[in-house]
């Protein structure tokens, strides 16, 4: 009876966790060295040297800076990326975006004034029989039919 706690005081409080909705967000003067690893969504305004796995979608802002290579399902690029960047979807160089590296991506979209230094592979679509490939050769099966004629 005497001295006894009650049962709210003995229960442990528990936080919600947060929103599957939210994003992650390095912050413009933040430097961070280290891979990231998330399933949600990730922006970047500040300093990364290290590697991004996203199952979500990577944005670099305009401010951002990646030293490593970026994976995810969708990414926009709008500042400074040196590394390699593999997107299962959509892949954006916003304006002003400045690429070093190579590009994976199933489509891709490049502003006029974005800098790309690097190779781009296509993939996850597939081509018509007949079309050029990434490197500019016929595929095998064409070759063979003009040879034929």
């Amino acid at each position: 009876m005497f001295n006894q706690k009650s049962k709210s005081e003995n229960q442990v409080e528990q936080k919600p966790s947060a929103p599957s909705g939210q994003a992650t967000i390095i912050a413009a003067g933040t430097t961070l060295k280290g891979d990231i690893n998330s399933s949600g969504d990730i922006r970047i305004d500040g300093n990364l040297e290290g590697n991004i796995h996203c199952s979500a979608k990577v944005v670099i802002g305009s401010n951002g800076s990646v030293t490593g290579d970026i994976g995810g399902a969708q990414a926009d690029i709008m500042g400074r990326v040196t590394g390699t960047i593999r997107v299962k979807e959509l892949l954006q160089l916003k304006g002003g975006s400045q690429v070093q590296g190579n590009l994976h991506a199933a489509k891709l979209q490049i502003e006029p004034t974005a800098n790309f230094n690097g190779q781009c592979h296509m993939t996850g679509s597939e081509r018509p029989a007949g079309t050029a490939t990434s490197n500019g050769l016929a595929d095998k099966k064409t070759e063979k039919l003009a040879a034929q004629a």
